[in-house]
């Protein structure tokens, strides 16, 4: 599944931005502030949502008041994406449709639908549609010899109206496309990665995934060491041209019954613990876990990738994203560093920019200028440098 289209209305800064074509390595670029951390919360705002529920998701982030685009107070929260996915061996356009609104200054959801088109021509398909909490979903879609109007359709009322339908219909396997959008989000990796929190002793305990934040990276090495050892050779071998010295990492078992990372510099007899190597070693060593997960996830968000990386290893870590797309992931990054978009395709790239707080998105891939540029052999981050990215400065 890749997500090709997004569309958000009043969702803080964007008051009404429309994403398309949205390759599988996406880089955003832009001044801070101009909404790109916002962008990616819209896919932790969903995970939230599908975890819990609407209210809860929109609380930890302030409430709906502090959501809403100043100035729209009145009108309703919209996000729209479209992805593809195969159904039947046919890949099709799914679009999912959230509108949240205020009853009675409680959220709630005024419209949840899912639909594609059954066939080559005529409208999507509705089969999935909610309104306040009641609605139907189609339980025989994948009956592509029957007509529309010959579809069986499930009546359904939820808990409460700021539950979002998929939450439980993703659940049953008849809803196909709604337990595979349901997957998609469930299984989506929003970095909120913090050095920190990645370093010093750990409880044992069971992980597959790299934890947004990375504080179990110790417990995902070992899990990948001793289920995947192939794949933790892999990850080593990267680690060894990544960062110079390092000849082996591994995930020690201390007296008290706790996990630590343990690094190996060749030219010492003893390892180092993690407290004690580089930020950039941990880090380097934290995407690598990410990119080379053994069941990796459909989409991934990171934010910055380039702190605390020496900027000679942001060509190499570009790949690394790349590669992990080509092979079937999804990628959002954003970034500040000229070094890590000289790596990027420029059709890979967008950039934001911010006018009376309203923030607008360009595709770099749409500016004549910069494709004659870039196919005359100059480099897009170094274009951004020298001011050709309209409207946005690095920083």
């Amino acid at each position: 599944m890749k997500i090709v289209s997004i569309k958000i209305k009043n969702y803080r800064m964007f008051k009404n931005i429309h994403i398309r074509d949205i390759p599988p390595f996406c880089v955003i670029i832009g001044a801070n502030g101009t909404g790109k951390s916002t962008l990616f919360d819209i896919f932790g705002f969903l995970r939230d949502a599908l975890k819990n529920n609407i209210r809860q998701a929109l609380q930890i982030r302030g409430g709906y008041r502090e959501i809403i685009t100043r100035g729209q107070e009145q009108e309703n929260i919209e996000i729209e994406l479209q992805f593809r996915m195969k159904i039947l061996d046919t890949e099709r356009l799914v679009t999912y449709i959230l509108i949240i609104g205020q009853n009675k200054n409680r959220p709630v959801i005024k419209r949840e639908i899912l639909r594609y088109k059954r066939g080559e021509h005529g409208k999507p398909f509705h089969f999935l549609d909610f309104q306040l909490g009641q609605g139907y979903a189609i339980t025989n879609e994948e009956d592509f010899s029957k007509p529309d109007k010959e579809l069986d359709r499930e009546e359904q009322q939820l808990e409460s109206n700021d539950i979002l339908a998929i939450k439980g219909l993703g659940q049953f396997q008849r809803f196909k496309a709604a337990t595979a959008f349901r997957s998609l989000i469930e299984n989506w990796h929003v970095s909120d990665f913090h050095i920190s929190e990645a370093r010093g002793s750990k409880e044992i305990s069971y992980a597959e995934h790299l934890s947004p934040t990375g504080d179990n990276i110790a417990t995902v090495a070992q899990y990948i060491y001793q289920q995947y050892p192939t794949i933790f050779q892999q990850i080593l071998e990267k680690m060894k041209q990544r960062v110079p010295g390092i000849s082996s990492v591994e995930a020690k078992e201390t007296e008290d019954g706790r996990l630590i990372l343990r690094f190996q510099d060749q030219a010492f007899k003893d390892p180092f613990i993690d407290r004690y190597v580089s930020d950039g070693t941990m880090k380097m060593f934290a995407y690598l876990i990410l990119l080379f997960d053994p069941n990796p996830h459909p989409l991934l968000c990171v934010e910055e990738p380039e702190n605390q990386l020496y900027p000679t290893l942001l060509k190499e870590l570009a790949e690394e994203f790349a590669h992990y797309s080509d092979q079937g992931g999804q990628v959002f990054v954003s970034s500040h560093s000229p070094d890590f978009i000289n790596a990027v395709p420029l059709a890979s790239i967008f950039w934001l920019i911010k006018s009376q707080g309203i923030t607008q998105i360009h595709r770099a891939a749409d500016s004549e200028i910069l494709k004659n540029l870039v196919a005359e052999g100059d480099l897009p981050g170094y274009l951004w440098n020298q001011g050709w990215f309209k409207g946005v400065e690095p920083q």
